[in-house]
């Protein structure tokens, strides 16, 4: 309990990857969540933040 870890799956497209269309070559995307180990369980941290394409791009439009 108290331990918090951060789990961070991704995709990263290589920049000379023939396999994907050129517009995807080069990028790379990650949502990170962090996760508080309670003594009951766990917590999610960052449960209320934005996660689609959508929600993200407004809340960068907002800054």
């Amino acid at each position: 309990p108290g331990m918090v870890f951060t789990i961070e799956p991704g995709l990263y497209i290589s920049p000379d990857d023939r396999s994907v269309e050129a517009r995807w070559r080069g990028i790379g995307i990650r949502i990170e969540d962090d996760v508080l180990i309670t003594e009951d369980g766990h917590r999610v941290l960052t449960g209320a933040l934005e996660r689609s394409a959508d929600e993200i791009e407004a809340f960068m439009a907002k800054r």
